[in-house]
């Protein structure tokens, strides 16, 4: 968090100018929400990540340096568990990128496994299926494979019914 809240050094501000502390925290708060907002549009349809602030209370007023404290810090809280909530998904996604090519080397080793695309990170409906060749005999003749499906299984349907 401490490269979050980083502050460059300004010869002008002095102790008690009030007005250049004002304006250094709402340029923090600027970047801090611009980073926001980036870290929630790379997460969109993956992860779910919390982007707005509370509204002050009360009649509308000047925030003064506490308020304008609490805002900044807040916001950095909350890029810090984006960005932790960002590499746990990244790290999943890898995980079952890994899985699937093992999956897709060894089926037999990964018996009625399924894997999606979402699990992977990707668009779209569809999944991997590691499934038996030709039902019950293939099953009991360890005859295994990776199907892979067409897609979203309404597509065909919505397609044929907006003809």
């Amino acid at each position: 968090m401490p490269d979050l809240l980083e502050r460059e050094l300004r010869s002008e501000l002095r102790v008690g100018d009030e007005r250049l502390a004002r304006a250094e925290l709402r340029r923090q708060i600027g970047r801090l929400e611009a980073e926001l907002a980036s870290l929630f549009s790379a997460a969109f349809g993956h992860v779910e990540i919390d982007s707005g602030l509370p509204a002050p209370a009360g009649p509308p007023r000047l925030l003064d340096l506490g308020a304008l404290e609490a805002i900044r810090d807040a916001l950095a809280t909350r890029i810090g568990e984006a960005r932790v909530r960002l590499r746990e998904r990244d790290e999943l996604e890898t995980r079952n990128r890994e899985l699937l090519e093992r999956m897709l080397a060894a089926p037999a080793d990964h018996k009625w496994l399924r894997i999606s695309r979402d699990d992977l990170g990707l668009p779209g409906c569809g999944h991997w299926h590691s499934r038996p060749r030709f039902g019950l005999l293939g099953m009991l003749m360890g005859w295994w494979r990776v199907r892979i499906s067409s897609g979203c299984p309404l597509s065909g349907r919505l397609a044929a019914v907006e003809r």
